[in-house]
């Protein structure tokens, strides 16, 4: 059997239900959720807060749970993007920057996105890091598929 072209999901919690949102990765087939948030245990994030979350993935679909806060942004640029109100393409420009100096592409393994899923919190991925993240792998590493749920 030919061997098939590695898939990347992302995924965002923000205004999802949680049987939404763990159908969502149910119906996609994920493997694992790679957690790229910097603040994975805020209250807002209701069900998605880290050890919840965990615990969830777990018991309802079998599917591991990892944090990486190496496909995370720094506080200082989510603070000049969300607080400050700074623009989308100065935050993206930058974060870009961040991931080659942390050379995410070295220090990552393929079989962990592989079939993976990136979450973050914004209910879209156009304006959120998990899409660059995503695409910059895809640009490093070639050959991946990105699908966004949702």
């Amino acid at each position: 059997m030919p061997n098939e072209t590695p898939t990347i999901f992302t995924i965002g919690f923000t205004r999802k239900q949680a049987a939404k949102f763990f159908t969502m990765l149910r119906d996609a087939h994920v493997k694992r959720v790679v957690d790229v948030r910097l603040n994975n245990r805020s209250q807002l994030a209701a069900f998605a807060k880290k050890d919840d979350l965990r615990y969830f993935l777990k018991e309802i679909l079998h599917v591991e749970y990892v944090h990486e806060p190496l496909l995370a942004p720094t506080q200082a640029m989510l603070d000049r993007f969300k607080k400050d109100g700074g623009p989308w393409a100065d935050y993206e420009r930058e974060f870009i920057a961040l991931m080659e100096e942390r050379r995410i592409e070295d220090k990552i393994d393929p079989d962990m996105v592989a079939g993976g899923c990136l979450l973050c919190s914004e209910d879209k991925p156009h304006h959120c890091h998990r899409r660059l993240v995503a695409e910059y792998l895809q640009r490093k590493w070639g050959g991946l598929v990105i699908k966004h749920l949702v």
